[in-house]
């Protein structure tokens, strides 16, 4: 088996078409490498990346049109999968730099066995220096699981309903099972979870007009909607005339419930969504603006995928094994070498809308939502 700095030097090779921006980095006088002074998790542009996305599993029990292709994917075999020691292991490493929130998505989260005993894992990286411990699920298998994960530690949920209409829903993923969404979202509130939000990608001619439905859940319940605009990822058939952008949408409900009763809310830090509250309504919407008014310059987000992969950008297609660097016996500290060199390597913005929409990327079910 190679040896870790070998296996380092050739999975960072392909980060070399990544440009280094200028003004950062050492001169050729023998200056010291500026980058070199850099927290591990800072990349050249200023940016701390304290939020770790690490999917768990390449398997889903719906099939999403804008997550999973038609035709299905080829599962990535078990024994290239990380493990769950391993899972643990690169999340005290991330922690240790400064990693304070991690969030498991997947595929689908809760197929995972031991998800309760993984939460558990986690948690007691809590005197390392984390903070919150949340997941990503489509809810289908949630509802009886809720109490064990809530006890476990998981401190907040995010749940994907793209339409609340059961015979929709069942056209939109492939399978049925929207009253037990519903279900899992209604009891995740009252477990005492420091947060419960929605995710809904909008997509034109097949939920856009639920937007205003999905808003009216805020009316009494202290839930957060947030509606994604439809991204382009291998398979999914993505087309411009498909997605909807946030201020079409915004404009719809201004001309729904009147623009002064509209309230715009404070922008939180390293945010995605830009936050909106109905006046008189407990819960709040947002808009994750991906395609039409990025984040980059705040982002914070830092993915490992199921199969060990880094992935600091949902958009690049340049990715580094931290499996790889496990299983050949790497130290600690070579891993946090190697991630410090993949994250001051990551751009400043991923591409426009045009370009991305032709960029090779892994399907959204293999890098985890």
């Amino acid at each position: 088996m190679p040896h870790c700095s070998v296996l380092g030097k050739r999975h960072l090779s392909n980060s070399a078409a990544f440009p280094r921006p200028t003004g950062i980095t050492g001169s050729s006088s023998g200056e010291p490498n500026k980058a070199e002074s850099l927290p591990v998790l800072t990349d050249l542009f200023g940016r701390f990346h304290n939020y770790l996305r690490i999917s768990i599993t390449e398997r889903c029990n719906l099939r999403c049109q804008y997550c999973m292709p038609e035709e299905g994917i080829d599962l990535t075999p078990n024994e290239r999968l990380l493990t769950t020691p391993e899972i643990i292991r690169v999340a005290r490493i991330f922690v240790s730099q400064g990693v304070d929130k991690i969030r498991l998505t997947g595929g689908e989260p809760t197929v995972r066995k031991d998800i309760v005993d993984l939460v558990k894992g986690l948690d007691e990286l809590r005197p390392l220096g984390l903070r919150k411990i949340a997941m990503t699920t489509n809810g289908i298998a949630l509802r009886r699981k809720l109490p064990l994960l809530r006890q476990a530690g998981m401190d907040g949920l995010n749940v994907s309903l793209d339409t609340r209409d059961p015979r929709k829903f069942e056209l939109m993923t492939r399978r049925k099972g929207c009253e037990h969404v519903l279900r899992a979202v209604a009891d995740a509130g009252k477990l005492g979870f420091d947060f419960v939000k929605l995710n809904v990608v909008v997509m034109r001619g097949q939920n856009d007009e639920e937007v205003s439905n999905f808003v009216e859940m805020t009316h009494d319940d202290d839930i957060d909607v947030r509606f994604i605009e439809y991204m382009p990822f291998d398979g999914n058939r993505w087309g411009k005339r498909k997605m909807v952008g946030y201020r079409e949408l915004l404009d719809r409900l201004a001309s729904t419930y009147g623009a002064e009763n509209i309230q715009t809310l404070p922008l939180e830090s390293n945010h995605t969504a830009k936050g909106y509250r109905i006046n008189g309504y407990k819960g709040k919407f947002g808009f994750i603006t991906s395609m039409t008014h990025s984040f980059c310059s705040s982002c914070n987000r830092v993915r490992i995928m199921a199969d060990g992969n880094l992935k600091v950008c949902l958009f690049g297609n340049t990715e580094v094994s931290l499996r790889d660097l496990l299983r050949a016996g790497c130290s600690d500290e070579e891993i946090i070498q190697t991630i410090g060199s993949a994250v001051k390597r990551k751009k400043q913005a991923h591409a426009g809308l045009n370009i991305l929409s032709q960029m090779p990327n892994r399907p959204m079910i293999k890098i985890g939502g």
